[in-house]
């Protein structure tokens, strides 16, 4: 038997208060945020608001109802604000993360930013300031009337009324046709790219750059969002130009202010530019003026211009189709096969038959020097017959065939008609040049894909108003592809029907000069001339108007990005947002336009501009999908990599054909602009793809390297530099970095690393600061590299944890420079030279390379030069040839370039010197070094007993340390050791014995040490003399070189067993010769014994020869190198058995005492330098 209880909240008065009030916390967390609980439940709503603990009856022990023990006020107020939310286990990170429910709303409501006036990322900062705003009109423009129209408007313009039909005369049908085909396929690739852009996320307002600039970064961002600036600007020129000469030419001729009549040749053309000049300076002046005063006049008119084109575009198909039925009446007449400017006379006919009989026309006087029917006229006048064709045979004629292939000109030569006879004489000069239409400028299929090409720009129109659309990621793929779409359809059946209707003489008549002045394609219009000249007039007008209208916008979002700190004045704006200083800069370029007066010359400029900015849309496309960001997920879904490089490869090959040199100063132009943002430009962080190119680039750089280490030729030094920080981190060498930068020639990778000390959590404020610390070094010493900062409990492991994690894959360090530990005597700076010990054993054991500047703060800074002066390389063992690069790698930096290379290698007794010197001589010769080379000979001597003494002090102080370091207990029995010990030996020898042995008596390790005694890891070591060999060299990574040779094997006997004694045997004579048996006398020997004091009996006898040889070298290097600028000299490897550590940092103190600069180098166990190519 099962039942079932429902229990439902209360609201009523059946039930007693506390079981009502218990009864409605368990439904608790159900209400909404805003519900509103009944008056009389006071005791429910105390519970709430305390919120932090609830006792239920019957259960003597707190309850928590919060997740959080934390109860004071803050944590009660969060839980409260948050209760009834379900979100009490993330309420401690509502702070930094919102709701998703607040976040979608904001998303939601997202509006479309103006660009420049902030960036798209950034949140309102005020929120105050924000609610006081007015609310901003939600954009409302569809697909037609927000991108369609307005593309069709920019895209038609001043090319296709002033200049289509000359280019189809001058190209023919077919090479025209290949022109506007090539064009509008690099403009419909153009635009597949740039839809895949734009539908890639939200787009604020800005258009064009501000997809280049988020697609392919600041620097190309920068450069481009220029050059599309200038292109548009000179835009606005090339439509004020035709304007004018719509104005001048066909509306209104006699306004000219210089006068064309009776002007021939230079004079005229000089003439005619003259008044474009004038006249363009006046009509610019009056659209910024306009523009300045309001842009929503500009925008209320945009509609009017369009259907000014239109309207001229629809009179032009009227006029085709009517040329089929009843082609217009447009005579030409022609002199032979020469067209005559049909302006001073009205009939085309050298005599007319009246009633009074023959009669000479206005045509015979313009050839002969009389009326009279036996004056004297033009030989080419007399001989040739007078003809008028029709200019417009109609479209059912057969004129194609003749206007199928194209005809260029020189310039000044005559416009003839083809497959017409003429009577000339070769060798007869061109008389009344200025009766025939003439070539104005040298024509060649190039230019005329130059002068086209800005027909076809104006395709980013839609994207540039994307803040205005209601779906901009809808309407700018269709909207656009649909106009450009329309507008190639109207410019290839353009070419077609030009050329099928009209004579070929009054297509390549550029200003119609053959037709009365009449506009060439008014000709075809219809019902008259006049709406094509009024309609193009009005729309090159708006289309100036909307140029001066958007480049001084671009300007100031460039501006307002910061990226070009040249530009920034011109981010200012007025109160209402209007650009003034950016529509100054307009106008100023676009007077510059202006001044060059010809239309034919302005529009390949552009074409430049607009082009580069093509280019790059495709590259960024392109770039973006082969590196499959994650962030690429356009919904524009038709668009593929190679159709953006294919549009990119058009782009780059119509810049060439427009015009070489334009290319090349226009690729100057962005590549100047490019380096400055690189140098002086603000840093931006905009998810570019040129970053993303660079990871992949990275990372395939780095999976080959970790193909194989790099060969002897490659080899560079790869610096670890380690440094140390204070304690309010700031470096303590920074000359180490100076050294680095000097290094350097070699390139390589260059990590800067400090150790902190302390747990990650509680420093990581301090890990930043160091961080910082060490870039801002860096770029004060112009090193080029990566900083890492690593914290550890101690500071050996972080500097352990830095030489082991530094670097990634094949690019890691492979030498490490660190500096020689300063006061490391000092008592308290014991642990420092332990970690500078260990750390020279690790880098032995990672086969790293060392490198340890001693007196650092005796370096040079990058700024000091030598003029003389020699640095000397001592090179005692080989160590793969590092002392040998490194001051090759010295001398290519400016500090140390005028300072000579010496090189010097110890020979011992038996070696031949000369050979040596010889053989390194050679040895230098092949490695394509310079340097002078010198062998210096280190006879035998007997141990002095400076050499005694001072190993004495240095025993004693090792003893001290220790002591220092034990606690009570160990120190008591350490005592008693010592005090053993010294008794056993202070036992003298007999003088008169043959043989004398140096007895040293050693306990057997501890059974838990893991370390064996020194004197044990060296049992194996033969006990010879110091001379023989340079025994302070122990580097077991590289082969034996001749100057340190090997240990007799007969000393091989000699190793014992721990915890026996062991007899080290003196038994090598003095003079080098091979030892004599363990009986036989030695006198030296015997000597220094009947010399040595008592205390020197329990001397390390390893660190007698030791001291003995760090001496003498010494002593050596000061004799020779004193003077030089920087001594680099090998390093010798640290004792195995770590008892010696301190008497390893002595030998070193000693061997280097007395010298200015010194860099101790040791080796990484591979060969760095090769003589072969």
């Amino acid at each position: 038997m099962s039942q079932r209880f429902t229990v439902s909240k209360s609201d009523g008065d059946g039930l007693p208060a506390d079981i009502r009030g218990e009864v409605n916390r368990l439904f608790e967390g159900d209400e909404p945020a805003n519900a509103v609980r009944p008056e009389g439940d006071a005791d429910g709503v105390e519970q709430a608001e305390s919120a932090a603990v609830v006792m239920p009856k019957g259960d003597s022990n707190p309850k928590e109802s919060s997740p959080f023990i934390n109860s004071s006020d803050a944590a009660a107020e969060k839980s409260q604000q948050y209760d009834g939310k379900n979100m009490a286990l993330f309420e401690e990170e509502m702070d930094t993360s919102p709701m998703v429910s607040s976040l979608l709303s904001s998303l939601a409501n997202y509006s479309n930013l103006p660009q420049g006036s902030k960036e798209h990322e950034e949140a309102e900062n005020n929120e105050a300031e924000s609610s006081r705003k007015k609310p901003v009109k939600a954009p409302q423009l569809g697909t037609l009337m927000g991108v369609y129209l307005p593309c069709i408007q920019n895209i038609f313009g001043v090319i296709l009324f002033l200049r289509m039909t000359w280019l189809v005369g001058i190209g023919g049908i077919i090479g025209t046709f290949v022109i506007v085909f090539m064009c509008c396929t690099t403009t419909m690739l153009t635009a597949i790219s740039m839809s895949a852009i734009a539908t890639n996320g939200v787009v604020p307002a800005g258009g064009s750059y501000y997809m280049i600039s988020r697609s392919l970064g600041p620097e190309f961002g920068g450069a481009v969002g220029i050059c599309f600036y200038l292109g548009t600007t000179y835009a606005g020129a090339m439509y004020i130009l035709g304007a004018i000469e719509l104005l001048l030419i066909y509306i209104v001729p006699k306004a000219a202010i210089f006068p064309l009549e009776g002007l021939e040749g230079a004079e005229a053309e000089a003439a005619l530019l003259n008044n474009m000049r004038v006249y363009g300076t006046i009509l610019l002046t009056s659209m910024a003026t306009v523009v300045f005063v309001g842009v929503k006049y500009v925008n209320k008119l945009a509609l009017v211009f369009l259907g000014c084109v239109i309207l001229s575009i629809l009179a032009v198909y009227a006029g085709v189709i009517k040329t089929a039925v009843d082609p217009p009446e447009f005579p030409v007449c022609v002199l032979g096969n020469r067209t005559l400017v049909w302006k001073t006379f009205d009939v085309c006919a050298k005599t007319v038959e009246t009633a009074n009989g023959t009669v000479t026309t206005q045509l015979w006087r313009m050839f002969c020097d009389s009326s009279l029917l036996n004056a004297t006229c033009d030989k080419y006048f007399v001989a040739n017959n007078v003809t008028q064709i029709q200019g417009i045979p109609g479209i059912t004629s057969s004129i194609w065939t003749e206007n199928l292939f194209g005809t260029y000109y020189e310039k000044g030569d005559l416009i003839a008609r083809i497959n017409m006879e003429s009577v000339e004489e070769p060798d007869d000069p061109l008389t009344n040049a200025n009766r025939y239409v003439l070539a104005d400028i040298t024509s060649f299929f190039t230019l005329l894909v130059g002068i086209y090409f800005p027909s076809v720009t104006g395709i980013m129109a839609g994207s540039n108003r994307s803040g205005d659309l209601r779906d901009a990621q809808k309407s700018i793929p269709v909207g656009t592809i649909a106009a450009i779409t329309t507008t190639s359809l109207v410019y290839m059946s353009s070419v077609i029907l030009f050329g099928g209707c009209i004579e070929g003489v009054v297509l390549r008549d550029k200003f119609g000069e053959g037709v009365h002045g009449n506009l060439v394609i008014g000709t075809l219009a219809w019902p008259s001339p006049w709406v094509i000249v009024i309609g193009s007039f009005f729309s090159t007008c708006g289309a100036g108007l909307q140029s001066l209208t958007g480049a001084p916008r671009l300007m100031q979002a460039i501006a307002k990005d910061g990226i070009v700190p040249a530009l920034r004045i011109f981010g200012h704006a007025k109160a209402n947002g209007e650009p003034t200083w950016s529509l100054l800069l307009t106008a100023f370029i676009c007077e510059s336009g202006i001044l060059i007066a010809s239309l034919d010359s302005v529009a390949p400029i552009l074409s430049m501009f607009f082009l580069m900015c093509y280019m790059f849309v495709n590259l960024a496309c392109a770039l973006q999908t082969l590196l499959r960001t994650p962030n690429w997920r356009p919904r524009f879904k038709f668009y593929h990599w190679t159709l953006s490089f294919l549009g990119m490869s058009l782009c780059l090959t119509l810049m060439f054909l427009c015009s070489w040199y334009y290319a090349i100063v226009a690729m100057v132009i962005a590549g100047s602009i490019y380096k400055y943002i690189e140098f002086a430009g603000a840093e931006k962080e905009w998810g570019d793809g040129i970053r993303g190119l660079s990871l992949s680039a990275a990372r395939y750089a780095l999976m080959r390297l970790e193909e194989g280490p790099p060969h002897t030729k490659n080899w560079r030094p790869q610096l670890l530099v380690l440094v140390s920080t204070d304690a309010e981190q700031n470096v303590e060498q920074p000359r180490l970095l100076s050294l680095t930068n000097q290094l350097k020639a070699g390139k390589g990778l260059t990590i800067v690393g400090t150790a902190l000390v302390g747990n990650y959590l509680d420093n990581y404020e301090h890990t930043q600061r160091a961080e910082q610390a060490l870039r801002k070094l860096m770029e004060t010493e112009k090193v080029k590299g990566f900083c890492q900062v690593t914290v550890s409990s101690n500071l050996r492991d972080a500097s352990s944890h830095l030489l082991q994690a530094s670097g990634l894959g094949g690019l890691k360090h492979n030498a490490m420079l660190v500096s020689w530990p300063r006061n490391w005597k000092q008592g308290d700076e014991h642990q420092t030279w332990r970690n500078f010990v260990e750390l020279v054993r690790e880098t032995t054991a990672a086969h790293l390379a060392l490198l340890v500047p001693k007196n650092i703060a005796a370096f040079p800074s990058n700024g000091e030069r030598f003029t003389e002066g020699h640095i000397d390389v001592w090179w005692i063992v080989h160590d793969g040839g590092m002392l040998m690069l490194l001051p090759f790698l010295l001398r290519q930096h400016k500090v140390w370039r005028k300072c000579k290379m010496r090189i010097f290698t110890v020979a011992q007794l038996d070696d031949n010197s000369i050979q040596m010197k010889k053989d390194l001589t050679t040895f230098l010769y092949h490695l394509r070094i310079d340097a002078m080379v010198e062998v210096v000979e280190m006879h035998d001597s007997d141990i002095s007993a400076y050499t005694y003494e001072k190993t004495l002090v240095m025993e004693q102080r090792s003893q001290m340390l220790k002591q220092i370091n034990l606690s009570k207990n160990e120190r008591e029995r350490e005592i008693q050791s010592i005090t053993d010990s010294s008794r056993g030996s202070i036992r003298r020898k007999n003088p008169a014995s043959v043989t004398t042995q140096l007895s040293v008596s050693e306990e057997p390790p501890a059974a838990g040490k893991e370390e064996k005694p020194e004197e044990e890891s060296k049992s194996a070591s033969p006990p010879v003399p110091p001379l023989a060999q340079v025994q302070l060299i122990h580097d077991t990574t590289t082969p034996t070189s001749p100057a340190a040779p090997a240990a007799t094997p007969a000393t091989a006997e000699a190793v014992q067993s721990p915890g026996e004694q062991v007899q080290m045997t003196w038994t090598e004579k003095c003079d080098g010769e091979a030892g004599k048996p363990a009986g036989a006398p030695a006198p030296c020997s015997i000597k220094d014994i009947f010399n040595m004091k008592p205390e020197w009996e329990n001397l390390n006898h390893s660190n007698v020869r030791r001291m003995h040889t760090a001496l003498r070298l010494n002593e050596v290097i000061i004799k020779k190198s004193s003077e030089a600028k920087l001594v680099l000299l090998n390093m010798p490897g640290p004792p195995k058995n770590r008892t010696g550590d301190e008497n390893y940092m002595e030998f070193l103190e000693v061997l280097t005492e007395g010298l200015n600069r010194v860099l101790l180098v040791r080796g990484g166990g591979r060969e760095v330098i090769t003589i072969y190519s």
